[in-house]
This record gives structure tokens, sequence and C-alpha cells, in this order.
């Protein structure tokens, strides 16, 4: 939300005539199917799976309220909010969806992540900044906002 906020406030303009901001969410990929007689087969049964496919429905049902809710709060008025969910690996879904769309710019979030967590588990921002042909800008998150 900070990212989104730091958007509307600095990168699109109240005069600007017709833009476009695409909310894109990139949630897990669901398990994979195993088979009966797999011991994960048994730990992500129907129910398992069912349960957090309705998890993630709800979080990305949630994450999309507030992020309308904050860009309903800006002044712009020229703005179309469009929203998209997308599912796997976080990378390739927004650098997919930057490319598809030709998106003239990419914002987004950083999770702040030191060293040694940003090495074992990457960094979707740095493999992003790599990949995507448009201008990108990455929002760090305030220390002191929790």
């Amino acid at each position: 939300m900070h990212a989104l906020s730091w958007c509307l406030n600095n990168v699109i303009s109240v005069s600007t005539n017709s833009t476009t901001l695409v909310l894109l969410y990139v949630k897990p990929p669901p398990p994979a199917n195993f088979s009966a007689f797999d011991v994960a087969g048994y730990l992500f049964g129907n129910d398992v799976v069912a349960d957090l496919e309705d998890y993630y429905r709800k979080l990305v049902d949630s994450v999309m309220s507030k992020a309308q809710q904050v860009c309903m709060k800006s002044q712009i008025i020229n703005i179309k909010v469009e929203k998209k969910v997308g599912s796997g690996d976080a990378k390739d879904v927004i650098c997919g969806t930057v490319e598809k769309l030709g998106a003239d710019m990419l914002v987004m979030g950083s999770h702040g992540y030191g060293f040694l967590k940003r090495t074992i588990l990457g960094s979707v921002s740095y493999d992003c900044a790599k990949q995507v042909k448009c201008p990108m800008v990455v929002v760090k998150h305030p220390k002191n906002i929790s």
C-alpha cells in the first residue's frame, strides 16, 4: 500500500488526462496434484487445497479492496484502475504482465530484507529490474512504520 500511495502522490499527476493504473497481485502457485500413494498427497488433500484456494481468494479480495480505497482517497479523478491477479513465481508473473501490457513504468514495493534473507529468498524487485524494459521504481517501506 505504501508503494501505491507513493505512486499516486509522485508519479500520477492530478492534471493527467487519462491514466490506467494496473494493480497486480501475485499469489503463489497452487500445490501440484499428488498421487494417492504419495505422502505429500495426503498432506495436500482436496480439503487442504480448497482451504488454501479460499484463503488466497479472501487475501486477494482484502488487498484489492484496500488498494481501491487508497486510489479513491487520492485527488486524481482521471484515473482508470484495473485489478489483475496472477499465480506463479512473482518475478515471472510481474515481468510477463509488464511486457504483455506494454507498461510505461513499473512501481513496486520492497520487503527490505537484509543481506541474509535476500540471499536465501532472492529479490523479486532485483530480478524484475534486470528483466523489464520500462523504467522501474522500487519504493522502500519506511522503517518507522510497521
